[in-house]
């Protein structure tokens, strides 16, 4: 008989300790760090100030901009190119007349997705003009056509050359991921410094800003053209151009067409946001009625801003079955037009008539005011707006952001190192505790956590909102449907346009600021997470019904579990988007971060601007990584 030889038992720790060690190890060094090493904010000693080399530079191109050969030869030209293309747009526009652009855009949008959207563009445009909002829209729209060329052929080369090329992938990869983190803002103060206030400057920063989304898409479909089809190309004799022209290129159209969607709504946006160094149009008189506090104004050109993008993004993607030869079809719409713009010149009707203006601005403006007398404040039982905004800064804001600013420099490194390795690896770790430590070498360590304290506030009230109109809408279909038009416009809004009824309510300060983020944020969250929930296996869901799983039991333990990469999507979501809001936030009284942009911005101090926004891209990198499972979580 001989005895079982089993082999000694190897000692595990206990599962939740093996995944929560990290948090146990903080609360351990802590304490013992502040014994050693005491409270204090990021020393002085191990910030750089780089106000004085980025302020050299600032006055060495202020000094150059008129004489160097660099500016004379080559940006000197550029901006003649800019500005020669921008108003050869705009007059052909003032000549075509309302009745000729409203003609070519509702043909245009007919062509292509169908005459729904051709009505649709018609009302759009009709509507801008009713508005009084004509000539604005004009020079809005030949900005973007502008703009918009010059986008997506800068984003198709780079993409045609990362899709063709492994080398140049890598090497544009991180250009790209910077290019679309940096805040839109941050983008305006090289550019003004180079070519100064003007169309110019709005316009190659509007390129710089809308260039990746399309480089980006034409990279990834030249990259996934299917491997079958080029096979069989080469076999045949092609040579690289002929596979290009024949099967890369023909393949990657749905990608491609998505590029210039996204380029389009990119620059849209950021048009409106190049209103602050000159661009002029619609984004300009947004600007200028937020400044004077006058609503009314503000949403009458808001509202031809959501009109274009609408129609815009509608017409990009529209995918309208062809009723018959494309080129005659289009040589009658262009005959079409012509005709109308014709009739509009005879009948010397070329802007739209002022006895057709529809003043919204007056009637807005009394209802801002009714709703500042009986809203804003001394609402009986559950107070105003401006009350609201008060508790939200007393209880909520004020405490995290003097938390946040009272832990201890290094505490808050390891906090941040601990959560990252909690959810990743340790390279997630290291490199969401470098992009930490970077804002304290930058010399924002304060100001950073004031916009921290902002962004964690936003983005749990945008997931708490968000998450509950998303199971709501999941188990809802006429909810869903009733939801989505509403959806479709807060995202294709720009996000000046969320500060009009933003202000109107609560006024200026930072729990604004919040707000504006949470309003902007808040449409992704909801769509991304009720996808999520609606694309769980109907079987597991059968399932948990047949063992009597109540409605609470099976979102608990089915739906969410299952729906965890779109959670996920949607925390990454609301990170990104209510950081891209930060600035927005600065205009209304959000200060930290945010304001010293724009102050930055309108103050040409350029070590300013780009180190507030160099941190907000550290920020959104350290975010990023501690919500984001990655390695052994993903």
């Amino acid at each position: 008989m001989t005895a079982a030889v089993t082999a000694p038992a190897n000692p595990r720790l206990p599962a939740a300790a093996r995944r929560y060690w990290p948090l146990a190890a903080v609360l351990v060094l802590v304490p013992l760090g502040l014994l050693l090493a005491g409270r204090g904010t990021w020393p002085a000693s191990l910030s750089v100030d780089l106000s004085g080399p980025l302020g050299s530079a600032s006055d060495w191109i202020v000094d150059n901009r008129d004489s160097h050969p660099l500016f004379l030869y080559f940006f000197g030209h550029v901006s003649n190119a800019v500005v020669l293309s921008v108003r050869g747009v705009y007059l052909v526009l003032l000549a075509a007349g309302w009745a000729g652009v409203t003609a070519a855009a509702g043909l245009v949008a007919w062509r292509v997705a169908g005459p729904r959207l051709g009505v649709t563009a018609v009302a759009a445009f009709a509507v801008c003009g009713l508005l009084g909002m004509w000539v604005p829209t004009m020079q809005t729209l030949a900005l973007m056509v502008v703009a918009v060329a010059a986008s997506v052929a800068l984003g198709a080369v780079l993409g045609l050359a990362a899709g063709l090329s492994d080398r140049t992938y890598r090497a544009l990869r991180p250009v790209l991921d910077t290019m679309q983190v940096l805040p839109a803002f941050a983008y305006l103060l090289p550019v003004v410094l180079v070519f100064g206030i003007g169309v110019p400057a709005a316009v190659l920063a509007t390129v710089v800003y809308a260039a990746p989304p399309m480089a980006r898409l034409t990279a990834l479909g030249l990259r996934a053209a299917d491997p079958g089809v080029l096979e069989a190309s080469a076999s045949l004799g092609a040579t690289g151009r002929q596979r290009l022209l024949t099967a890369r290129l023909p393949l990657a159209r749905k990608e491609l067409l998505l590029g210039v969607n996204q380029s389009i709504m990119m620059a849209l946006s950021m048009a409106v946001i190049a209103s602050v160094i000159g661009a002029g149009g619609l984004g300009d008189r947004v600007y200028q009625a937020l400044a004077s506090v006058d609503v009314g104004a503000a949403l009458a050109a808001g509202i031809p801003i959501v009109l274009l993008a609408v129609v815009l993004d509608r017409t990009a993607t529209g995918n309208s079955p062809d009723s018959g030869p494309a080129a005659r079809a289009w040589l009658a719409a262009g005959a079409a037009v012509i005709a109308a713009a014709v009739a509009g010149r005879l009948a010397g009707a070329l802007t739209w008539p002022e006895a057709w203006h529809v003043d919204i601005a007056e009637p807005v403006n009394r209802a801002v005011d009714w709703m500042t007398a009986h809203l804003y404040s001394g609402v009986p039982v559950v107070g105003g707006t401006a009350d609201w905004a008060a508790h939200f800064t007393g209880w909520v804001l004020d405490p995290v952001r003097d938390g946040l600013q009272a832990l201890p420099w290094w505490a808050l490194l390891l906090l941040v190192g601990a959560l990252a390795l909690l959810v990743g690896t340790w390279r997630t770790a290291l490199t969401a505790v470098a992009a930490m430590a970077a804002i304290g070498v930058l010399g924002v360590w304060d100001a950073s956590l004031d916009t921290l304290s902002q962004v964690l506030a936003a983005v749990a009230v945008t997931l708490v909102l968000g998450f509950g109109v998303a199971v709501a809408a999941a188990r809802s279909a006429r909810l869903e449907r009733a939801l989505r038009p509403v959806l479709d416009v807060f995202q294709t809004m720009p996000q000046f346009v969320y500060l009009i009824p933003v202000v109107a309510l609560f006024g200026v300060g930072r729990a604004p600021a919040v707000a504006a983020a949470v309003v902007y944020a808040l449409p992704a969250v909801v769509r991304i997470t009720t996808q999520g929930l609606r694309g769980v296996d109907p079987v597991a869901l059968e399932s948990a019904r047949s063992l009597g799983a109540t409605g609470w039991q099976q979102l608990r333990q089915v739906q969410l579990p299952l729906a965890r990469p779109a959670l996920l999507l949607a925390v990454n979501q609301a990170v990104v988007l209510v950081l891209a809001v930060v600035i927005i936030g600065g205009l209304v009284g959000g200060g930290a971060l945010g304001y010293d942009v724009v102050f930055g911005l309108a103050q040409g101090d350029l070590a300013t601007g780009l180190v507030a926004g160099a941190a907000i891209v550290c920020l959104g990198l350290m975010l990023d990584r501690v919500t984001q499972p990655t390695g052994k979580e993903a």
